[in-house]
């Protein structure tokens, strides 16, 4: 509930049941997931029985009685060395020849062709229903980490509406009279401050004798009353406070500013780059900045980066935790059949309230933090996105400090370099490079990469960021 330190409407009560409903959904699709959990798990082959199976099937359709070889219903298959021999055969080439077959077979039997024929249908069918089961398996795997991560997604949003502190009484009634005085009606009031100091109001307004402000006029008027921090509209609202009532919602803006820079170059001979990323605001108070290299270069590797950087940056816009969008992510990908091609993802995400960045890494290259103290470097594991399931991202914290910068690469800005320890390389280059600019960075960084090469044998893409502290 919001915690009050005196009645204030009954907006405390509303958050207790919708925290609990919240609640309670999550425990559900937790439930859920562990009902859908069983011992079941993928094949990686046919397996005897499989073997056994078709062996009959041929023998029943061709041999009809005949006991002249050992390939025939009734034998003891489990343990001929060519059961096991001809399995292997069959998944390597795809088929079954005569060359496969034993020699007592070949001598003796006068229906090879039609019994080959069935034979091969058989392990056909076999290898088909083993592909469509493990395909299943894989998909149903991928919905039981969903319900588990929508489940987490529920608790800790109903957390956040339970213990989030209603501080509206400390502020309703000079916000009213404040705005009053700018002809502006003030008809609810609902201001709330969260775990992390962050603050949040929702003001119910319409101007006085039909004139017309700015929500950033209403931030400032919000800013000189609050006396403390900075404040501005969300972006997803309105711009104009008209005489139509409507609820318009004020974020502070955070003791920190983030700004981006980005350089890249493509592959020698193709038209466009596989790498994708994005930076920029997906909340209020927390910026993203993330790179995605796709597998291979051109087109189809563009898109396959671009649809992992949308779906990414789409699920934290609406609230998901970094690491749940990554595995909601990759699970998606599973689904679609685009693990085939996999791509690495880079993401930071920084808190502009406390300067907390959290990295999340599948498959990417080593993040490079730049403060007074050195270069550090932040590395995790070596598998893509959509190439396992489950997929357990990497998540690495650090606090940043005034003027620090971030510097993210893309494979093929390493690939360049002609050291073997390559990531020492580029440290030691970032190390004694002059502090600039994030964009004065970011292309001296992919020029000393290019030094080394006359063509570009990958994509290559350096994306970098600078924090800095806001001046009060």
């Amino acid at each position: 509930m919001f915690k009050r330190k005196v009645v204030h409407h009954d907006m405390a009560d509303v958050n207790v049941y919708t925290a609990k409903r919240l609640n309670d959904m999550a425990n559900s699709l937790g439930e859920l997931a562990r009902a859908c959990t069983d011992d079941l798990s993928i094949e990686q082959g046919l397996t005897k029985e499989d073997g056994i199976a078709a062996l009959q099937t041929a023998a029943a359709m061709v041999c009809a009685g005949c006991n002249k070889c050992m390939v025939y219903p009734g034998k003891e298959q489990d343990n001929q060395y060519y059961l096991q021999y001809l399995i292997r055969a069959f998944e390597q080439k795809g088929s079954v020849d005569y060359g496969d077959m034993p020699r007592f077979f070949l001598e003796s039997c006068k229906k090879k062709d039609d019994y080959m024929i069935h034979l091969n249908r058989g392990l056909g069918r076999a290898s088909m229903n083993l592909a469509w089961k493990n395909r299943f398996l894989e998909s149903r795997d991928a919905v039981i980490v969903q319900f588990k991560e929508l489940a987490v997604i529920l608790e800790e949003f109903s957390y956040q509406v339970e213990h989030a502190v209603d501080i509206t009484p400390d502020w309703e009634m000079e916000i009213r009279r404040v705005f009053r005085r700018n002809r502006i009606i003030v008809e609810k009031v609902l201001l709330l401050e969260y775990e992390n100091q962050k603050r949040e109001a929702y003001l119910t307004m319409r101007t006085m004798n039909g004139r017309c402000m700015t929500v950033k006029e209403a931030s400032e008027i919000l800013e000189n009353i609050m006396e403390e921090g900075e404040w501005i509209a969300a972006p997803d609202g309105k711009n104009l406070i008209t005489k139509q009532t409507d609820t318009i919602r004020f974020v502070e803006k955070g003791d920190y500013q983030v700004i981006y820079g980005v350089a890249k170059a493509v592959k020698s001979g193709e038209e466009v780059s596989g790498d994708n990323y994005t930076f920029g605001q997906i909340q209020l108070g927390q910026v993203l900045i993330s790179l995605s290299d796709g597998m291979g270069s051109g087109k189809t590797a563009e898109e396959e980066s671009r649809q992992v950087i949308e779906l990414t940056q789409r699920l934290l816009e609406a609230g998901f935790s970094t690491r749940a969008a990554l595995k909601m992510v990759n699970t998606v990908l599973l689904l679609t059949g685009i693990s085939q091609h996999p791509a690495t993802l880079d993401l930071c995400c920084i808190d502009l309230k406390t300067g907390i960045l959290e990295a999340m890494k599948l498959g990417a290259a080593a993040t490079y933090i730049l403060g007074d103290k050195g270069v550090e470097l932040l590395e995790a594991g070596d598998v893509p996105m959509g190439i396992i399931n489950p997929v357990e991202p990497v998540l690495l914290s650090k606090k940043l400090w005034d003027d620090n910068r971030i510097i993210m690469v893309s494979d093929g800005v390493l690939d360049a370099l002609p050291e073997d320890d390559k990531e020492q390389m580029l440290k030691q280059f970032i190390e004694e490079m002059p502090l600039k600019n994030p964009q004065d960075m970011a292309d001296r960084i992919l020029l000393f990469a290019r030094s080394f090469t006359d063509r570009a044998a990958d994509d290559m893409t350096v994306l970098t960021a600078g924090i800095w502290k806001r001046k009060l």
